[in-house]
């Protein structure tokens, strides 16, 4: 068996920055172990998988990191989008995805961005766990929680000098951990550490965005924010928050275009 498999560096316009995801094109689903193997052989934070339905512009996608399957990636939801409008000869200009998160609605924007529409994950203040300071070896102003752990830092500098210990965020009881602050020329800046789900630290965190983005747009009282993750690749995000849905717009690039083969059996 050979199947087409695209690298796409999203949230970038261009290559060698932004968050790469790996996106195979399916007619109907491996078996999930054959999956996770995939994912896990391109060692990439996530590999999206899609299958057509028979409505006209809707796919299924299923999103799996090295280790697990996961409920929502932004990143790879961005490059599934660019490998369909732009690999794939995708005739419109939206698609939706149904996915464990309900339907996503992506939109092909001016410039080449692509906009997503996704569920608004709510925070709610916790005690800053024991491990937590040490973990990040900062004490930070705050914590929220929801899906992840969304730690509160004062400025640019402080999240950009953190040299998190993996091991002890993976003994955290939430799948990953954001650390966010005000940014120097954007609305706020962020970081993302997901070790217990095999990511250690992810280039820029799509989903993650559905909770910070809520939570700055209340403090700082606006709906339109630019955000940018400062990680080591980095990434640019624009969020707008209405609701109980936020949309994330971003650019990406194809890196690579590949066939994946797997022998018979499997």
């Amino acid at each position: 068996m050979k199947l087409m498999q695209y690298q796409v560096d999203a949230f970038s316009h261009q290559v060698f920055s932004g968050n790469p995801a790996a996106v195979v094109p399916l007619d109907r689903w491996l078996p999930d172990a054959v999956m996770q193997a995939i994912a896990e052989e391109n060692h990439l934070s996530e590999t999206a998988f899609y299958v057509p339905v028979k409505n006209p512009g809707t796919f299924h996608l299923r999103w799996f990191t090295p280790v697990v399957e996961v409920d929502l990636c932004g990143h790879a939801t961005l490059a599934t989008a660019h490998v369909l409008f732009q690999e794939r000869g995708f005739p419109g200009d939206e698609i939706a995805f149904e996915t464990r998160s309900g339907i996503l609605r992506v939109k092909k924007m001016p410039e080449g961005q692509i906009s997503m529409d996704f569920p608004l994950r709510p925070l709610h203040p916790v005690e800053t766990p024991p491990l937590m300071e040490n973990a990040l070896g900062q004490k930070p102003l705050a914590v929220l929680a929801g899906d992840d752990y969304v730690v509160l830092f004062r400025d640019e500098a402080q999240i950009r000098a953190i040299h998190p210990d993996m091991t002890a965020l993976q003994r955290l009881d939430l799948r990953g951990v954001a650390i966010t602050a005000p940014g120097k020329d954007c609305d706020f800046v962020a970081r993302f550490f997901g070790p217990k789900v095999g990511v250690p630290e992810d280039p820029v965190t799509g989903s993650a965005y559905t909770a910070l983005a809520p939570y700055w747009a209340e403090r700082l009282g606006k709906t339109m924010l630019s955000a940018r993750q400062v990680s080591q690749r980095g990434g640019e995000i624009h969020c707008r928050v209405e609701r109980d849905r936020v949309t994330l717009t971003g650019a990406a690039a194809t890196f690579m275009v590949g066939e994946i083969s797997i022998l018979r059996g499997l």
